[in-house]
């Protein structure tokens, strides 16, 4: 049985735009990089983003509104991404690559893997 080798990728956010800044980082989770790539086998890497309170928000995008239900009545709250990106940067890009990961099994195993720093 062979063992899985993860290294430990470190991303530099300063600059960059989080969706985009997004896909880099779910390619290195899953593993797609690898010549040993096999969709139902977990064998990504480690990802280690820095500098996340940095990143380049377009003025447009600042009025994105994140949404997410108490499941009580009346219970539905929302966020813009600029009152977002003020309170908790870190929480902008794990829910960019939350959502592109693929939601299955290995989506919460995989999200462990990724450590973000303002």
């Amino acid at each position: 049985m062979k063992t899985l080798e993860r290294d430990i990728h470190t991303i530099d956010a300063q600059g960059k735009v989080p969706g985009r800044l997004a896909t880099t980082v779910v390619h290195l989770l899953i593993g797609k990089h690898k010549p040993s790539f096999t969709p139902n086998v977990d064998a990504g890497d480690y990802v280690q983003v820095t500098n996340a309170s940095k990143m380049k928000i377009h003025p447009v995008k600042e009025a994105k509104i994140y949404y997410r239900h108490t499941t009580y009545a009346s219970g539905l709250k929302m966020r813009t991404l600029k009152g977002l990106m003020a309170s908790d940067p870190s929480k902008v890009l794990r829910e960019a690559v939350s959502r592109m990961l693929p939601k299955n099994k290995q989506r919460s195993p995989r999200l462990k893997r990724l450590t973000i720093k303002n």
